[in-house]
């Protein structure tokens, strides 16, 4: 069986035309997520943790051109959810960029999209409920309960969620999405009446002067702005949900570019707006990594209860993530398993139209990150969290390097490309992935976290490597048995 052969037959068998699934791996969903619940799902991506907790260590160690680094790593991740929402038109597909892979990589390609995904949402799934225990300490009542006991009961909540049905999991993502979404919208009016009327804010008055009176846009200089794209990247990881979540709603061709185009001005406003409040209303040197930004500001101001309401968010937006985490894996997982090169139990679903298997997968690893927060509760998040973003910064690639395969066989005449496309195509692809590769080798800078994760790629690789020798004849055996199936189609 050569390539063409499989690519032949998937073009003859191409949905559109048969009213058949191209890819295996997305019969038997249910089409129940609505437009609010897609369009939530893409905020809620866009909104997380990375600014509600991270901001405040950036700001402190970068300044106010961490605005400026929010920004350009916004556009970057613009040009690859607008990149995936251009294929989603193409083919809606549940497997998302691993069924892309497929066809446009082959089934190498999409070993690697997936196993590298599903390291990435695992391990931030371990972040998550390690994060989730921390903010609940924060409360008096939760303080004498274990770190790692307090992380696997939220785990076993956001599993039973996610496992119920993907209607369920859409309802929980959209509310999640509202609070992080009205908590933003409530700070900003907050600081812009400060601005505004020049309030007292810790002792001072807010303005222009915050920033020029405390070393200017750069206090430390450009490289410490260079250093914080890695952490400013994965601040946006999730916003590939949205390429996912197209596969179970009736209507991709409606709501999907909604909900891309939509992503660039929600970055302008909630991200970089944020920041340039944060810097004018006091110095960078206040904000820390141990409290979030927006506490920090609500504290000064004398805001009663402030640091409760944000640590609530936070702990909102971190369940928030761990939902999201286990719903693409679990559908991920069963794309790979239809193709035979993920386990086969994670291919299975249970009446609910839900993808069991590959979520009880996720959770598996999860719970190791139960056992590394008795372990190591001081430093579990750290080492996870440094994990993860290889396997987003791998996932965007491979988004960015398929969509550069799909418009060189658009050219030829071998696919049609939507009218909904990602602009300046080729070398929107060509810029956004060698930025991305230049993040990744910047973490070498780094001599306390990057540097060691770094030197975990050669360690992945081997595991790949050893993986897909393990699994390509079974590989072979499911490819094989796929172009019988699409042959039957085209016949």
């Amino acid at each position: 069986m050569t390539k063409d052969a499989v690519h032949t037959a998937q073009v003859a068998a191409h949905p559109q035309a048969t009213g058949t699934p191209a890819d295996a791996g997305d019969a038997g969903y249910s089409k129940n997520l609505k437009h609010r619940h897609v369009n939530m799902i893409a905020i809620g991506g866009a909104i997380g943790t990375g600014l509600f907790l991270g901001a405040g260590g950036r700001l402190h160690n970068a300044g106010p051109a961490l605005a400026l680094a929010y920004l350009v790593c916004g556009v970057f991740a613009f040009f690859v959810v607008r990149a995936l929402g251009e294929l989603v038109l193409y083919r809606p597909s549940s497997g998302s960029f691993v069924s892309y892979a497929r066809e446009f990589l082959g089934e190498k390609g999409a070993y690697v999209a997936g196993w590298m995904y599903f390291l990435n949402w695992s391990t931030t799934g371990i972040a998550d409920i390690t994060a989730i225990a921390l903010y609940t300490h924060y409360w008096s009542m939760f303080t004498s309960i274990p770190q790692w006991l307090l992380a696997l009961i939220a785990l076993a909540v956001v599993l039973a969620v996610n496992l119920i049905s993907v209607k369920i999991f859409g309802e929980m993502e959209f509310w999640f999405a509202i609070v992080k979404v009205a908590t933003l919208v409530g700070f900003m009016l907050i600081g812009i009446f400060l601005l505004a009327t020049q309030h007292d804010v810790g002792g001072s008055t807010p303005g222009l002067h915050v920033i020029t009176d405390h070393g200017g846009f750069l206090p430390h200089g450009a490289m410490p702005v260079v250093l914080v794209m890695q952490g400013v990247i994965f601040a946006y990881a999730a916003l590939e949900l949205v390429g996912v979540a197209a596969g179970e709603t009736a209507e991709p061709e409606k709501v999907v570019p909604r909900a891309v185009n939509s992503i660039m001005w929600r970055v302008g406003l909630f991200y970089v707006g944020s920041v340039v409040l944060l810097a004018l209303l006091l110095p960078g040197s206040v904000y820390s990594a141990d409290q979030s930004p927006f506490v920090t500001v609500l504290s000064k101001i004398g805001i009663p209860a402030a640091g409760d309401v944000m640590n609530l968010v936070v702990l909102t937006a971190a369940m928030s993530s761990l939902n999201s985490g286990l719903y693409s894996t679990g559908r991920i997982l069963r794309s790979m398993a239809m193709a035979g090169s993920a386990p086969k139990f994670t291919a299975r679903m249970n009446r609910s139209q839900v993808p069991y298997g590959g979520i009880l997968l996720t959770c598996a690893v999860c719970v190791l990150g139960v056992g590394l927060n008795y372990l190591m509760p001081s430093q579990a998040f750290e080492i996870v969290l440094n994990v993860a973003s290889l396997g987003i910064i791998s996932t965007w690639v491979i988004i960015m390097i398929c969509h550069l395969v799909f418009v060189r066989r658009a050219k030829v005449g071998q696919v049609v490309r939507p009218s909904f496309r990602l602009p300046g195509s080729p070398v929107t692809e060509i810029v956004t992935i060698a930025f991305l590769l230049a993040v990744l080798g910047l973490m070498w800078n780094d001599a306390e976290v990057g540097r060691k994760t770094l030197l975990l790629i050669p360690v992945i690789a081997v595991l790949l490597v050893g993986g897909w020798f393990a699994l390509r004849r079974r590989v072979g055996q499911s490819a094989d048995q796929e172009l019988t199936e699409l042959s039957k189609h085209t016949n």
